[in-house]
């Protein structure tokens, strides 16, 4: 089958979900499609340009579809949780875009698309809109990194300084104990509490949508 730019980053997806953005090389790539190395320049420049394909194709199998008069709330939780579904589809991706990739989302992508429209629709005057869609990216895109690098797991554990469980002066508690607690933190219920939170923001700032009805209908 004659090499294509499709076939190319789908190669590198299945490589990359396998062993990690690190394992990629233009070798490996080229020896899962049975290619010659040299022969994937023809089609991408380097690993970086794999990397971008690879990043806009999976982005572009986002599709959260909502009824057109669902509530603002109820689309905003659906866009979150399918944004974390996928980046938990592909891990070694997602982490390696979050950090390495600033530009992976454009105007033209189906979760900005959707996210500025259910902005909008939360009653944020249209010149605000991108400036809030941004904000609610960064604080969703650094939960769901802290997900995947196990940040989140490890913060989740720490205590609070003194809180062992023991009254303040009992002098007794082993130092060791109030740093980690013990519980395995639910990263689905914390995912779930940012975006209530996120949520509760926006209602708080723009206390009734576009029709004028109660935003915490």
């Amino acid at each position: 089958m004659p090499l294509s730019e499709a076939g190319i980053y789908a190669a590198a997806l299945r490589l990359i979900d396998a062993d990690g953005v690190e394992a990629l090389t233009m070798r490996k790539l080229a020896t899962e499609l049975d290619a010659n190395p040299m022969s994937l320049y023809h089609h991408v420049s380097n690993k970086e340009a794999v990397m971008r394909g690879v990043t806009k194709m999976v982005g572009a199998q986002f599709r959260t579809v909502t009824p057109e008069d669902a509530p603002w709330q109820e689309r905003l939780r659906l866009l979150a949780t399918d944004l974390r579904a996928l980046a938990h589809r592909h891990p070694g991706l997602f982490a390696y875009s979050f950090s390495h990739q600033p530009d992976f989302l454009h105007s033209d992508d189906p979760f900005w698309t959707a996210l500025t429209d259910t902005v909008e629709a939360a009653g944020v005057p249209r010149s605000e809109v991108p400036k809030l869609a941004a904000l609610m990216v960064a604080v969703v895109i650094g939960v769901l990194a802290a997900e995947l690098n196990g940040s989140l797991r490890r913060w989740s554990t720490l205590k609070p300084r003194g809180f062992d469980g023991c009254k303040k002066g009992d002098g007794d508690a082993d130092p060791a104990s109030a740093e980690v607690a013990p519980e395995d933190p639910d990263q689905d219920h914390m995912f779930r509490l940012m975006v209530d939170t996120l949520i509760t923001g926006l209602e708080s700032r723009f206390p009734s949508d576009r029709d004028g009805r109660d935003a915490g209908l």
